[in-house]
């Protein structure tokens, strides 16, 4: 086995900074034009690339899949290197390689660690067979602005459930390959949603709030943790000593290595940080950054100047190399650093792993509203059903965005779902053209992104088409929502209106009195006021994945009943934003309803919220003990009955409230959660334990954590708004 010791012994400075190198590899479509802000030359860049790997010059590529081609590299990199140190090869495997599963704030959606799990370990196991061997996820950053385009990669507003999928992602990840939670920390958080600004945020909110799902990760053994691109606090989190030495590496005891946001490191300079690249690279690498993602012209390729003039403590940079080379013994690269290209393709083809993200999409589905039951819908009893709207059909955005090494022949599109469900009784109407972003997207260089209609489409006459085929159907259903390349990275928003002309044609099909129901395609709440009022049901579907649409025909024709839950408030207007749940009351409690007078002071839908085809009654709450210790725990039991007829599954939340101490404590906050399947007619006895580690939280007064003596509020439900309570007592003694 390599002993990372003896070969740093043998390695000269340059060759340091090599393995502390991390290259993209770009082999764009044909005719594809890279975006400008990336000053990539799409000819000279994977030349330039392979020079260095000639001549040891990087530790890492990224972006590539191709099982042949990452063989090639690595023999490359293996025989260009003196030592024989192979290479990692990275890539975003978000929600899926080639499998594509439901996006993951739909996966969080789900409440169901076991599924969350299942999908990363798939995702893992495919990228491992192709040749990758670590992921730039899970992206855990807490979300609480919806017009931040990359809350569709995390898993929404709340700590704990960010916390508690997080580790679920990971534990799926590393059965395979290495997890690399990002974007550390606090990126979620920039200033008007807006992607890249600047992040301001107390040490309160970064302890209670924004930290908690990167603990989570490292503890659930995350071997990589990556930066992020903003100002935190006035400091690049990209030369943040305190983040990733202090906090990440001293309190929380990592141990796996730190990689830069693409160009995160060059870009000190940018942020008038550093005045030239040689003083990015050194104070990237000595804040605890192991590795530079670089497009070209990496910072670190001044390391070695940096060294010689004392500007850098050659130690540090072995320390850093360390960190790569153990990664590296760990995968056992050393031993077998090529892939078995007809494995590959095996795993690829696993017809499990289209029925694993079948269940996902089945299991993220967000029931909002089911007014007088329409769905289930009963295929036997309807004559005919009219899908309508561009979503319905489109492969593309099926599959949702931060995929690249998809299958599009093999997805099957909500329309496509439909039809195999119902047969000839579908018909289908585009009804108004694809929606069109004001400026495009960075993502569209990889080809097949940005949105098209069919050649000669005329606007008007499929308008009219689609209410005529409204009106002639037993039921229409409507999907509307953003299309892929409008959500993600570089994808931020000023409104959550619906793109284009999609209300006026879902008030259009409306009006022929035909019964509707909505299926919201999307990563992020959008504006569903007038549907909220009058479309009889809404089904949120996310953007469900490669098997999307047969899950959602066996959501809307019954076969399974939806289940998740919402993981974010979802709020009225943007006008609204930041709305959590989990807030403080800083005035009189009867205000808090009434804080704008021209629209309401709550969200549309409650955090946690959502429908089942079943009835649920939550009842017989009992708290074991009245009072408890700081340091002991309380166990809080509830009766839940399912009324009608049908097995469904329900997500049972617990919330907690302490009502005084030594700080302000929010009116409530998520503190357990269990998705329990309850057959027809039957009850289950749900339980949770409240320890000291549910109730201690950061103290700005005190600048330590703290566990105060109080009395505490529990709430039982199926959502935020949950009002089956107990208490208890904390005291100390």
């Amino acid at each position: 086995m390599a002993n990372p010791d003896e070969l740093l012994a043998k390695m000269s400075p340059a060759e340091k900074a090599g393995q502390l190198t991390q290259f993209f590899y770009f082999k764009l479509p044909a005719g594809a034009q890279a975006d400008p802000a990336l000053g990539l030359d799409v000819e000279a860049q994977p030349r330039a690339v392979e020079g260095e790997l000639a001549q040891g010059g990087a530790g890492s590529l990224l972006f590539v899949t191709d099982p042949a081609e990452i063989n090639r590299l690595q023999r490359l990199g293996v025989e260009g290197n003196p030592h024989g140190v192979p290479l990692l090869f990275g890539f975003d495997v978000i929600h899926g390689l080639r499998t594509i599963f439901p996006v993951p704030i739909a996966m969080a959606a789900s409440w169901d660690l076991e599924t969350i799990e299942r999908g990363q370990a798939i995702a893992g196991r495919e990228a491992r067979a192709v040749g990758i061997h670590w992921t730039f996820a899970p992206m855990v950053d807490i979300a609480r602005d919806p017009r931040w385009g990359r809350i569709v990669e995390g898993a929404g507003e709340d700590p704990f459930l960010g916390a508690t999928v997080a580790a679920a992602q990971v534990r799926g990840f590393q059965q395979h390959i290495i997890a690399g939670p990002k974007h550390f920390g606090g990126y979620g958080a920039a200033l008007g949603g807006r992607d890249y600004d600047e992040v301001n945020l107390s040490d309160y909110e970064l302890w209670n709030v924004y930290f908690p799902p990167f603990e989570a990760a490292i503890k659930a053994g995350a071997g990589n943790v990556m930066t992020a691109y903003m100002d935190l606090n006035g400091v690049p989190a990209s030369a943040s000593h305190w983040l990733f030495t202090e906090v990440l590496r001293e309190t929380w005891g990592f141990d796996g290595f730190v990689v830069s946001d693409a160009n995160a490191v060059r870009n000190l300079v940018a942020h008038g940080f550093a005045k030239d690249l040689a003083e990015a690279g050194a104070r990237a690498v000595t804040a605890g950054v192991d590795m530079e993602m670089a497009i070209a012209d990496p910072a670190y390729a001044h390391l070695p100047a940096a060294v010689e003039d004392k500007a850098v403590d050659e130690r540090v940079l072995d320390e850093r190399v360390r960190k790569i080379l153990e990664a590296k013994v760990r995968l056992g690269l050393f031993d077998d650093p090529y892939v078995d290209e007809e494995r590959a393709r095996e795993v690829l083809a696993d017809p499990a792993h289209r029925e694993a993200a079948r269940v996902a999409a089945q299991r993220s589905a967000v029931l909002l509203r089911n007014e007088g039951d329409l769905l289930p819908l009963d295929p036997a009893a309807l004559g005919s059903i009219a899908v309508i709207g561009p979503l319905a059909d489109s492969k593309r955005d099926t599959i949702g965005p931060w995929v690249f090494d998809f299958d599009l022949d093999e997805t099957v599109t909500v329309l496509d779902g439909i039809r195999a469900a119902a047969g000839d009784k579908v018909t289908h109407a585009r009804g108004i053209a694809a929606g069109q972003r004001t400026f495009p997207s960075m993502f569209d260089m990889f080809g097949n992104n940005a949105p098209t209609d069919p050649e000669g489409f005329d606007a008007e006459a499929e308008l009219a088409r689609a209410v005529e085929a409204a009106a002639a159907a037993d039921v229409a259903v409507v999907v509307a929502g953003e299309w892929q390349n409008m959500i993600g990275e570089a994808a931020s928003r000023s409104s959550l209106e619906l793109p284009g002309r999609q209300l006026e044609l879902i008030q259009a099909v409306v009006a022929t009195g035909t019964p509707t129901v909505l299926l919201v395609m999307n990563g992020r709440p959008l504006d569903l006021r007038w549907a909220a009022e009058n479309v009889p049901a809404i089904l949120d579907i996310w953007y469900p994945g490669t098997q999307g649409g047969a899950a959602v025909a066996d959501l809307l024709f019954g076969a399974v009943s939806p289940g998740g839950k919402l993981p974010f408030s979802w709020p009225r207007t943007a006008g609204q934003i930041p709305m959590i749940y989990s807030h403080t009351t800083s005035h009189e409690p009867d205000n808090q309803a009434r804080r704008y007078w021209d629209e309401e002071s709550t969200p549309l839908f409650p955090f946690g919220h959502g429908l089942s085809y079943a009835t649920f009654r939550y009842r017989d709450l009992t708290v074991d003990r009245e009072v408890v210790g700081t340091d002991e725990s309380v166990t809080v039991s509830v009766e839940v009955a399912n009324e009608s007829d049908r097995e469904a599954a329900e997500v049972v939340q617990l919330y907690l409230h302490q009502r005084y101490g030594t700080a302000s404590r929010p009116v409530r906050e998520l503190k357990g959660f269990d998705r329990v399947v309850i057959p027809a007619r039957e009850s289950r006895r749900v339980e949770f334990v409240i320890g000291p580690e549910h109730r201690r939280y950061w103290n700005a007064v005190a600048r330590d954590w703290v566990l105060d003596e109080a009395p505490f509020d529990v709430w039982v439900g199926g959502s935020s708004a949950a009002d089956l309570a107990g208490t208890f007592e904390v005291r100390a003694g």
